[in-house]
């Protein structure tokens, strides 16, 4: 609604001073004549608002004025309380700074939206954390946060492969949260460098600045890189046929290991079992997650790993079989 939008370019320009028609429009996914129009219609409705063209010029709101306005619908409300404070906020010393701005937000709505928080929050909760979340410690984080911030050169040494470690000077462009893991971005040498923050073994501040590349964007750069890391994992394909009682429920045991497809040719048989292609990251983790089907699947291909896991049954057998012997001959 433009009415919507309206109010939302004037809190837009109060929060962030000055912005181009161009920053407007992709923040409001409208077209830069749009939001000229906008500002017309605000200015006919009393909010001062004036541009300048140019270089270094832009939109903004006449100093002096201030609103209190939020114009938040039901809707909106009911979309801010839902919110819970993120763990990577509270890695950065953010969790109580959040948790008091939205109190000051909830205070400031009018009293029907304030009684909708409780009956939001006992109703909808947000874990954004995974079942098999890995312990990920970021024990550097506060002094790199301090170097992204202040644009200071970091001296650090971080694991690498094979229980190396390495030591890099970094020119700190930015932090990333994924999955409450964190990650440091960085300029080395003319190479923009991903490290995670647990990786980190010693960091230091140095008193030398480095001037920023206008033209990076972090979210452009990560969304690229994380791409590109999923398409060099590695691939293996297997195909198994299983029991009806496990493919229903594949989608529980594969979820945080692989991805599935039925194969578009294969039905189920008389006795309700189905050949399904499972893309695995390699060989072993393929081998685990099968083993642990037991007798509920049946590997067709590829035939190393049918081998192999019938190699692994049978160590598994005969060394209960060999204990189960011992003991009983102890015990005669």
């Amino acid at each position: 609604m433009r009415a919507d939008r309206l109010i939302s370019i004037a809190m837009l320009l109060q929060s962030r001073e000055r912005m181009t028609a161009e920053e407007l429009s992709k923040e409001l996914d409208v077209s830069p004549r749009t939001i000229y129009r906008d500002i017309t219609a605000l200015n006919m409705a009393g909010i001062p608002i004036y541009t300048d063209r140019g270089p270094g010029g832009g939109i903004a709101l006449i100093e002096s004025y201030r609103t209190s306005l939020t114009g938040m619908t039901e809707d909106e409300a009911e979309a801010l309380f839902m919110m819970s404070i993120p763990q990577a906020l509270v890695d950065l010393g953010y969790g109580q700074k959040l948790k008091s701005a939205l109190l000051k937000l909830a205070a400031a709505m009018p009293a029907g939206q304030q009684m909708m928080q409780a009956h939001t929050q006992q109703r909808i909760y947000l874990d954004t954390t995974p079942w098999t979340q890995k312990e990920e410690p970021a024990a550097h984080i506060g002094i790199a946060h301090q170097a992204v911030w202040q644009d200071k050169l970091v001296r650090l040494v971080y694991q690498g492969n094979f229980d190396t470690q390495i030591e890099a000077e970094i020119a700190p462009l930015g932090l990333v949260a994924k999955m409450n893991t964190w990650y440091l971005v960085g300029m080395d040498r003319g190479y923009v460098r991903v490290i995670k923050i647990a990786d980190i073994l010693r960091v230091d501040t140095l008193d030398q600045g480095f001037t920023r590349n206008k033209d990076f964007d972090l979210a452009t750069f990560w969304n690229k890189w994380c791409k590109a890391s999923q398409e060099r994992r590695s691939v293996y394909i297997v195909q198994i046929k299983v029991a009806p009682e496990l493919f229903s429920k594949l989608h529980l045991y594969l979820s945080e290991v692989a991805k599935y497809s039925i194969a578009d040719t294969e039905t189920a048989d008389s006795k309700g079992w189905r050949v399904v292609s499972i893309q695995f990251e390699d060989f072993f983790r393929a081998r685990e997650s099968i083993l642990n089907f037991g007798n509920a699947a049946e590997v067709l291909e590829p035939e190393a790993l049918k081998l192999s896991v019938i190699d692994f049954a049978k160590q598994i057998v005969d060394f209960y079989q060999a204990n189960s012997s011992a003991k009983y001959k102890n015990r005669t």
